[in-house]
């Protein structure tokens, strides 16, 4: 006789919720689909069939925008959601029920990633619809393999503003680290146009190595996917000790 229910049964049946109640926030289901299409069309879509590091522009900006809406998909999908179930009471439900925190933590992940890949997609269907992209279909397999990948520890990043400050604060606080964090990573200008000091501290920001990898895998110069994983497993340690001191100071509140 088993103690607990089997975990695969579980795990989708949290996953199908997760991924719901993020296409149900209109909020949240609309900005992360529309904002980085309408960043395409107002910032790359006129130079689209230009030549910018080697490749052409509008597959460039594919990749940038790319990285920002799985970025900001990854952030905003924990952050937000972590905080409203801290001040509506939903995680000290669930210590009462049989739902274990591994299978918790990865339907959440795994809704943030199946967002990702449809936000993604829309990007790329409407940089098709207008002519401003052609690239080989295993060339955007693996773009999105890449940033799907690297997108975890931003995951982990917003878990951890969720369980620092509350639903009322969450959306201002995730903005003020999201726009400045991309725009200094070049996903909205390249690097090569922004102030020196911007260039100067770029690569020790974690968007900008996710972009690294957009950007390799769209044919673009770049460093390795080596040494921008190794950044981005770097920061994945850095926000879950952060995101962990976050969980157990909650739990030593709500339980002590």
């Amino acid at each position: 006789m088993r103690d607990t229910a089997p975990i695969f049964p579980m795990f989708a049946a949290q996953a199908r919720v997760e991924f719901l109640r993020l296409l149900r926030s209109p909020a949240f289901a609309i900005a992360t689909i529309a904002l980085p299409i309408m960043f395409y069309a107002f910032f790359a879509l006129q130079s689209a069939h230009e030549t910018f590091a080697g490749i052409r522009a509008g597959v460039y900006f594919l990749g940038s925008y790319s990285a920002y809406a799985a970025v900001t998909i990854s952030l905003f999908s924990f952050g937000i959601s972590v905080a409203a179930e801290r001040d509506n009471g939903a995680t000290r439900l669930m210590r009462a029920l049989p739902l274990r925190p591994s299978v918790y933590l990865g339907a959440k992940l795994a809704a943030a990633i199946a967002f990702c890949a449809i936000a993604i997609a829309c990007l790329t269907a409407f940089t098709l619809a207008t002519g401003a992209v052609r690239m080989p279909p295993a060339q955007w397999l693996g773009m999105l393999g890449v940033l799907l990948a690297g997108s975890v520890p931003f995951t982990v990043l917003g878990f951890a503003i969720g369980y620092l400050v509350n639903i009322n604060s969450a959306v201002a606080v995730l903005n003020l680290i999201n726009l400045p964090m991309s725009f200094g990573s070049g996903l909205f200008m390249p690097l090569a146009f922004l102030p020196p000091f911007v260039k100067s501290f770029a690569p020790y920001l974690p968007s900008y190595h996710l972009a690294q990898l957009a950007w390799t895998a769209v044919g673009a110069p770049g460093e390795s996917a080596v040494r921008a994983f190794g950044w981005l497993a770097a920061y994945f340690v850095l926000f879950a000790a952060v995101a962990l001191r976050a969980y157990q100071r909650e739990e030593r509140k709500s339980f002590a």
